[in-house]
């Protein structure tokens, strides 16, 4: 990275979300001096000592990286963390107060992790952000500070959508096809005979009872999608409801920080709507357009742990040749 033995990290950065964390190391003027990548953030299961636990580790990693290129260890200025699982401000504060403890750095901030999203698609601490990964969430900032959020945390809180209610969509939908309850649907043969398999009946059974390989969800909704691109209409209708879940999202946060009827960027990101499904992408643009007539959606693909750099320079004051510098980092 062609740093020098006075190198010093200003900035750590953190990107972790449910299945995977960032790390990344910056120094003051943007220059990526270390990057590790690990395990996902759980503190809802684990408990916040043991995920901290896990993050430090990959924290190490990065530190060990960015000492063979010439850094030297110690503590930073500022902690950037965007993290899973911080859904409402007492559970951000709670992990601010724990990471402190760790005595990473001078300053923390902890935001929900689509704060780190938005930040790597947006110019400015200006837009609204819309992830659908494992799960769905849409968060919206000004640089004000005014955010605009959502609880996300599943059915009790009005989500629907995100990968892992997505496929167990397709599921029910196959499922009822197959027995009579429900419409005719292609996913009924289609979902059974990519796990090898001749019937939902047998699919269920075999998912049930666990001998369907881990993360089998992720594997349904490629086929989902495949399958309404071939006209199916059971397939198509859920296609359809994603797209309206996030024109709605999108149109609330901007309505929440009046923004409705202003140039602004909608960043969408997440494993579903980074992966180019055209009739989805194109769905949602025209919703969107009808909420909010300026707004400009941009899919992101560039890792998160971006934004949340982004935002520690912010922290700092950075100038714009340091976020300049950081983005050419990751090929923006």
């Amino acid at each position: 990275m062609g740093v020098t033995t006075t190198e010093r990290a200003a900035v750590l950065a953190v990107d972790a979300g449910n299945s995977k964390s960032d790390v990344a190391l910056l120094s003051a003027d943007g220059t990526l001096l270390g990057a590790a990548r690990g395990g996902g953030f759980q503190p809802h299961l684990v408990g916040i000592t043991a995920a901290l636990d896990t993050l430090a580790a990959v924290i190490s990693e990065a530190w060990e990286r960015a000492r063979v290129a010439g850094v030297l260890k110690g503590t930073v200025d500022h902690v950037s963390a965007c993290l899973a699982n911080a859904d409402f401000p007492a559970e951000e504060e709670a992990l601010a107060a724990a990471i402190s403890d760790r005595a990473w750095a001078q300053s923390v901030t902890v935001r929900n992790d689509t704060f780190a999203l938005l930040r790597t698609g947006a110019e400015e601490s200006r837009g609204v952000a819309v992830v659908c990964g494992a799960g769905i969430n849409c968060v919206g900032m000004l640089p004000d500070g005014r955010t605009a959020r959502f609880p996300s945390i599943g059915h009790i809180s009005g989500d629907w959508g995100g990968g892992v209610g997505l496929a167990e969509e397709a599921m029910w939908y196959a499922a009822r096809a197959e027995d009579g309850r429900g419409d005719p649907t292609a996913l009924a043969r289609v979902l059974p005979a990519h796990f090898g398999l001749d019937s939902m009946h047998a699919l269920i059974e075999n998912v049930h009872l666990g001998r369907i390989r881990p993360g089998w969800r992720h594997e349904v909704n490629p086929l989902l999608f495949a399958t309404a691109n071939n006209g199916d209409a059971v397939a198509a209708t859920l296609v359809e409801r994603l797209a309206e879940e996030v024109a709605a999202l999108a149109g609330v946060a901007l309505a929440r920080l009046d923004l409705l009827h202003e140039r602004v960027t909608v960043v969408l990101g997440g494993s579903i709507l980074a992966a180019g499904h055209t009739a989805l992408d194109d769905r949602i643009t025209t919703l969107l357009s009808a909420r909010a007539p300026k707004a400009v959606p941009r899919v992101v693909t560039a890792p998160p742990v971006l934004g949340a750099g982004l935002l520690g320079l912010d922290a700092l004051g950075a100038p714009q040749e340091a976020r300049v510098l950081l983005r050419s980092a990751y090929g923006e």
